[in-house]
């Protein structure tokens, strides 16, 4: 039988990112033998590592290289300007390489380590947004060495790559817990898979099925686990779905959060940190609403900290904010190139419709870092730039797929949906912002006087909850809104909105 010749894989970049791919591919050549490294530094190109040659510049070398059949190209820059990852990768496809891979970005990897089950098939997150922010990951991390940490929601996109770079941190214990067995079971066993591959340090992973709602079993399981940090990642979040199953949202996100700080608090968990949403300032949809009540939960533990007891005398509980992410599982940038792949056309709200955006591997880090800052300030905002416009996202998507706007892909505008704005805020009127002494991450301080919660959810609670003598206000969609209209006025009002 005929030797398979083994692949060919060009790495772009010889730092420290491209040469621990090429140490792995050294230690398994299955998997492919390093051709060369491509670099445009002069003090490195000539050179070579373990008989690899360092040839460059990178674009001398793409005009004339012509890749084979099975050639693999692996983008090692974690630390590029995404325009200039968009030129690579678009020359890339130019010299015939079917296979593109990149690296984690500077906010996903420590000190440059990287390992080759961390690449990945490279996609518009990787060109789209602003460049990554320089964090200093492992110092981020050290408040959780040897803590025990529970990501709730961890099968989602944020809970999800907070687990990833958590495995960074030297946590004891890392608990993964969800409501829906699939996605619990597919971050926990890329966990282990990266475990398995040396990413990271040693921790034990323990995956937790169970439901926010049960106020029961979240203090039965918080007292067994004894945790020291919570990030509270789960909720609901999809604008127009939430608008039609408006109970379930509050339901979930505040009742569910309620029970979470409540379990927190009764045993002694020294940090909680919620991630919460530009949508939940000065909210119109009643998801933004049940984030905003929920950053309020916050706030009033808080405020009652020095009556829960020495226990909690040094603890810290935060919420952290942020806008859209890009690439997270029913947003925009997927549902994008799924249409892409269709044939269009792309749809979008409204021509002049703006969103702020950040990766998911920056939010995470950020998070990460802000948790680290907890006892500076009450909560944060992260800094996200510039807002972008919906249709121009749109139309750097069919670009990245080789095409162009309006002549191979059309755009479609099918108005505002429900519960939508045509541009979001960060913060309102009455919070004002201070540096954090943290790049990309503001201290945020509200002015204004509180909600009284305690009266609130208990008019909520009938409504949410089955209760005996008020049959007639359960899943009342009508009643939720008018209750909710009450504290937040600038909910949207729908007069036609069924009962239930």
């Amino acid at each position: 039988m005929q030797k398979t010749e083994p692949k060919r894989v060009f790495i772009i970049g010889a730092g420290l990112a491209g040469r621990g791919i090429a140490n792995e591919l050294l230690a398994k050549p299955v998997l492919g033998i390093t051709a060369a490294f491509l670099d445009d530094d002069s003090t490195k190109i000539g050179s070579s590592y373990e008989g690899v040659p360092v040839i460059g510049p990178i674009d001398a070398i793409l005009k004339t290289l012509r890749a084979g059949a099975q050639d693999r190209a692996i983008i090692a820059m974690p630390s590029a300007e995404r325009s200039r990852i968009q030129e690579i990768y678009r020359q890339l496809q130019a010299c015939g390489f079917s296979s593109i891979h990149i690296v984690p970005a500077i906010a996903q990897i420590i000190e440059g380590k990287v390992h080759l089950v961390q690449t990945r098939t490279i996609d518009p997150l990787d060109i789209l947004g602003r460049d990554p922010a320089g964090i200093r990951l492992k110092k981020s991390l050290d408040w959780l060495r040897n803590k025990r940490v529970l990501i709730s929601g961890a099968g989602g996109s944020i809970g999800s790559e907070l687990a990833r770079q958590l495995l960074e941190a030297g946590v004891q214990r890392l608990y993964l817990m969800g409501h829906g067995e699939n996605s619990i079971y597919q971050i926990d066993s890329e966990l282990r898979r990266l475990q398995a591959a040396g990413v990271g340090e040693r921790c034990a992973i323990v995956p937790l099925i169970g439901d926010l709602k049960n106020r029961e079993w979240l203090f039965f399981i918080m007292q067994r686990l004894k945790c020291d940090a919570v990030f509270h990642a789960a909720a609901y979040k999809h604008v127009p779905m939430m608008e039609a199953n408006t109970v379930a949202a509050i339901e979930n996100n505040v009742f569910g959060t309620k029970n979470l700080l409540d379990a927190c608090e009764a045993h002694a968990v020294q940090r909680f940190i919620l991630i919460s949403t530009d949508k939940a300032v000065d909210p119109l949809c009643i998801y933004g609403a049940s984030k905003h009540l929920s950053e309020q939960l916050v706030l009033d533990f808080q405020k009652r900290q020095a009556k829960a007891g020495p226990a909690l005398a040094a603890a810290r509980y935060c919420f952290v904010r942020f806008g859209n992410v890009l690439g997270s599982r029913g947003s925009i940038l997927p549902l994008f190139m799924t249409q892409v792949e269709n044939g269009g056309p792309l749809t979008v709200t409204h021509p002049e419709a703006s969103r702020y955006f950040m990766t998911i591997p920056e939010a995470c880090s950020l998070v990460l870092k802000a948790g680290s800052l907890a006892s500076s300030a009450p909560a944060f905002l992260l800094d996200m730039g510039p807002p972008i416009r919906i249709r121009d996202l749109a139309e750097q998507v069919i670009r990245f797929s080789g095409l162009e706007p309006d002549k191979d892909i059309a755009i479609e505008y099918i108005g505002l949906r429900p519960g939508e704005r045509l541009h979001e805020r960060l913060h309102s009127d009455s919070e004002r912002l201070e540096p954090s002494g943290s790049q990309r991450i503001n201290a945020l301080y509200t002015t204004a006087g509180g909600i009284d919660m305690p009266r609130l959810l208990a008019e909520l609670e009938p409504v949410c909850f089955l209760r005996a003598g008020q049959e007639s206000c359960y899943r009342n969609r009508r009643r939720l809104r008018t209750i909710l209209r009450q504290t937040i006025p600038g909910i949207e009002e729908k007069p036609d909105e069924p009962e239930y």
